[in-house]
């Protein structure tokens, strides 16, 4: 998500210095966007960045951070007006997460995991070298981080009956014992809609070969979390018994994302999560309504007042 945010909005300096290693994996990032009260609505986030000197001064905190355990720097949204509008007050940063003040502590999931955390920013110091676009125009350079995420979880690269529709098709080769007419009826439908899921992928992927990632990214994401949260669960009905066991629950260490790996307790728990991370799916409802279909916008009457003058 670093990466396309970079390439659009980050000076020459600043691609040099962060696209090569940010490719290779020498250094990781992550992504403080959301805080304990700006989730869906992430442009009411509350964390301040106040100039000083030649850089900025930041105090908040942020949640639900993957891998900021592991990271080496993390793209900041921070709060630098609260005299506009919440959308307009915005800016982004580069924020180093070994500097002073950074402090990460981990958030146990319902798979026993700590894949992501909280994060503390107390006095964290910027340069302002290390800000991507102009002051105030953080949540336009959000938005393409958004995009690129949503792109990211829901129109990666599959074969033919890859991702969560092979693993469901092989327990149902492998078990004939198990096989019921009413399942059979929910798998076939679930193959076709995964095959056309796979098929939209394929061309939305040719449409961003030529530029950017739009709003579109969002129709894949909400499809990628229905039908991983439909096939896991019935997946744990054909294994009967052995579905609902989950060998592993002692596990504690910090772990990459993985969506099916690991045994059949662990996809169906860790599935949950996909229609809230990366953007919840009503809220990426409301996107594909306005931004894709061109439908009216909800009404929004906290969009000309002041942030300092919202209720929070």
């Amino acid at each position: 998500m670093a990466a396309p945010t970079i390439l659009a909005y980050g000076t020459e300096e600043q691609k040099r210095r962060y696209l090569r290693p940010l490719w290779t994996g020498e250094e990781i990032w992550c992504q403080l966007f959301s805080e304990p009260g700006a989730g869906s609505d992430l442009a009411g986030l509350a964390t301040r960045a106040v100039p000083d000197g030649d850089g900025w001064v930041v105090n908040g905190q942020k949640v639900w951070t993957s891998a900021a355990h592991r990271a080496d720097f993390g793209i900041l949204v921070a709060r630098t007006d609260p005299d506009v509008p919440k959308h307009r007050g915005l800016t982004y940063f580069i924020c180093d997460m070994h500097a002073p003040g950074v402090q990460v502590r981990p958030l146990r999931q319902i798979t026993g995991e700590a894949e992501f955390n909280e994060v503390f920013l107390t006095d964290v110091r910027i340069p302002d070298s290390q800000r991507l676009g102009a002051v105030g125009e953080g949540w336009r350079v959000a938005t393409t981080t958004l995009n690129a995420e949503r792109v990211a979880i829901g129109d990666g690269p599959t074969p033919r009956e890859g991702g969560m529709i092979g693993v469901v098709a092989k327990a149902w080769r492998d078990h004939p014992e198990r096989r019921r007419s009413a399942l059979h009826d929910r798998l076939l439908r679930l193959w076709v809609e995964s095959e056309v899921a796979r098929l939209t992928r394929m061309r939305l992927r040719q449409k961003l070969a030529a530029g950017l990632p739009g709003p579109e990214g969002a129709t894949m994401k909400l499809t990628f979390a229905r039908l991983n949260q439909a096939l896991s669960g019935l997946e744990v009905e054909l294994r009967e018994d052995d579905g609902i066991r989950y060998d592993d629950w002692s596990f504690v260490r910090p772990h990459r994302v993985n969506f099916t790996g690991r045994d059949v307790g662990y996809r169906y728990l860790r599935s949950k999560g996909n229609s809230i991370e990366g953007g919840t799916s009503e809220i990426l409802r409301n996107i594909v309504a306005e931004r894709v279909l061109g439908l009216p916008a909800e009404p929004r009457t906290d969009k000309d007042v002041p942030w300092k003058d919202l209720p929070r």
